[in-house]
Parts: C-alpha cells; sequence; structure tokens
C-alpha cells in the first residue's frame, strides 16, 4: 500500500482531449465536465494491481466457487465470450501476474476477506482516489509524457507484441514494443510520481462508484459515488490491449454489470487511514 496525502486537483478530461486522442465517438463525453475534487482526508491505495497469487489464497481460504465465463479478445481484438476464469484467462500467466477474470462482486468479496484477515477496513478507490492517485500530481493526459514511441518505455498497452497476437486489431500503437503480448507482472514498468504501478496499463481497474454517464452531480470530496445505476459500475484506466489513447488518467468506462468478467481488467485496494 502507497500512503497517498490529502489534496486537490481537476477531475475529468479537458475540452478537446478526447478529440486529439481519437477516443471513440461513442465513448466520449463519460469523463466530462472536469470540476475540482478536494480530499481532504489521507488515504491508501496498493502499490500493485492485486495478483493471482493473492487472488488465488482469497480463493482457497474462503472456497469462492470460480466464475462461469469471461469474455477474451479474438486475434481482431474482439471480446468473445469463453469457458476462462481467472485460472485460465486464454494466455499464460505467473503468479505475479494480475488477476483477470474477475467482476465487481469478486473484487468487493476479496476485500471483505482481506478486512477481515487482517483487522482493517480495506475496500475498492473511489473513482475521485483512483484519478487523483494516477495523475499523481500531474495534468496532462498521462504522466509519462504523449510519445507514442516512448510509451513502452512506462507501460503495458496494445503495442507491436500485442500486435503479432491479434493481427487483426487496426486499434493499435505500433510505434514500439513493450515485450508483453498479454499481462505483464506488476512492476515490470516504472512507478508514477506517488509510487504507484501499471496506473495507466496492464489492466483496467475496477472502482467503488455506480455508474453514472457523466461527472454532472458527482461528489466533490473524493467520495464514492453511490447513487445511479449500482447494479453496473466504473472502470478506470488502461490495459494490455488499447493503444495510447486508452492510456490516459482521465479514461472512464461505465455501465459495466457487476458479475461482468474480462481478460483486460483487474482491481487493486484501498483504505482511508
Amino acid at each position: 500500500m502507497v500512503g497517498v496525502a490529502p489534496g486537490s486537483f481537476i477531475m475529468g478530461a479537458p475540452a478537446g482531449e478526447e478529440e486529439r486522442e481519437n477516443w471513440p465517438k461513442e465513448r466520449r463525453g463519460y469523463a466530462t465536465p472536469q470540476h475540482v475534487v478536494t480530499i481532504r482526508y489521507k488515504f491508501a491505495i496498493g502499490k500493485f494491481d492485486v495478483t493471482r497469487d493473492e487472488y488465488a489464497q482469497f480463493v482457497a481460504e474462503t472456497h469462492r466457487p470460480d466464475p462461469e465465463g469471461c469474455s477474451s479478445l479474438s486475434a481482431s481484438g474482439d471480446f468473445i465470450a469463453t469457458k476462462g476464469d481467472w485460472r485460465s484467462p486464454g494466455f499464460p500467466q505467473t503468479g505475479r501476474d494480475p488477476v483477470v477474470c474477475v467482476g465487481w462482486d469478486d473484487a468487493q468479496a476479496y476485500v471483505s476477506w482481506l478486512s477481515a484477515k487482517t483487522g482493517h477496513a480495506y475496500r475498492l478507490p473511489t473513482e475521485a482516489e483512483w484519478e487523483y492517485a494516477a495523475r499523481a500530481g500531474t495534468t496532462t493526459a498521462r504522466y509519462f509524457g504523449d510519445d507514442p514511441a516512448e510509451v513502452c518505455r512506462h507501460t503495458n498497452v496494445g503495442d507491436l507484441a500485442y500486435f503479432e497476437q491479434h493481427p487483426g486489431d487496426g486499434g493499435v500503437n505500433r510505434a514500439c514494443r513493450d515485450g508483453y503480448a498479454f499481462t505483464s507482472p506488476v512492476g515490470s514498468f516504472p512507478p508514477n510520481p506517488f509510487g504507484l504501478y501499471d496506473m495507466l496499463g496492464d489492466v483496467m481497474n475496477w472502482t467503488e462508484d455506480c455508474s453514472n454517464a457523466n461527472y454532472g452531480g458527482a461528489p466533490g470530496d473524493g467520495a464514492a459515488w453511490l447513487t445511479g445505476d449500482c447494479s453496473r459500475h466504473v472502470v478506470h484506466g488502461g490495459s494490455w490491449d488499447m493503444d495510447l489513447s486508452g492510456a490516459r488518467s482521465a479514461n472512464r468506462r461505465i455501465g459495466i454489470p457487476a458479475s461482468f468478467r474480462n481478460t483486460t481488467l483487474g482491481f487493486r485496494v484501498a483504505t482511508t487511514l
């Protein structure tokens, strides 16, 4: 866990960012309007995404049944339903890779188990906490810069290595090679200025909040947004299949069912200090 000090930041995508990044038109506007958030408390967030080994310990101790099915990427880059699960996502992983094929319900069960096991109150990060931690004091689209040829030095996204396994996916960054066609072990790339790893790549992260179409009426204090469609939730960050446009601090995906599982989505934990 990494402690994060209180502070204020401007949350969301500034005018023109999504258009400049060629973000799909149907997904534009989710991260608007920009608004000031002031977090007045200290919190801690996972230095890394929860790994397969960590999740395996939870499953072994709770006897949680394995999920029924997981959406995986085809060679064309389209998601298809499979019988895979977190143990067998359809590609090789080490115990230090981030766990995938876990839904919001699974992540909530994990943080409940971790809280009971440790005596500390763990939870998922809120949307505001996640973006505050991801930006780490920066105001640019991503904390490591915007050069497509440099992104592979900083995070695992859809690059040349990914393209070789998914040759039908035209939406990739062909300017560099990060060495991973699928997930990478956590901490394989440099951290952001707060000392957090893989915030804008490897896997997207579930957050605590209910789903809302945009930031109109969002809390301004860092709290979870617990009104809206609470059968669906919000994920943040980039993942191993995305081009540079997805690896942005403001990237926000809405309307994800709590039971949804795919191979690009994981989670990290948080706690209030």
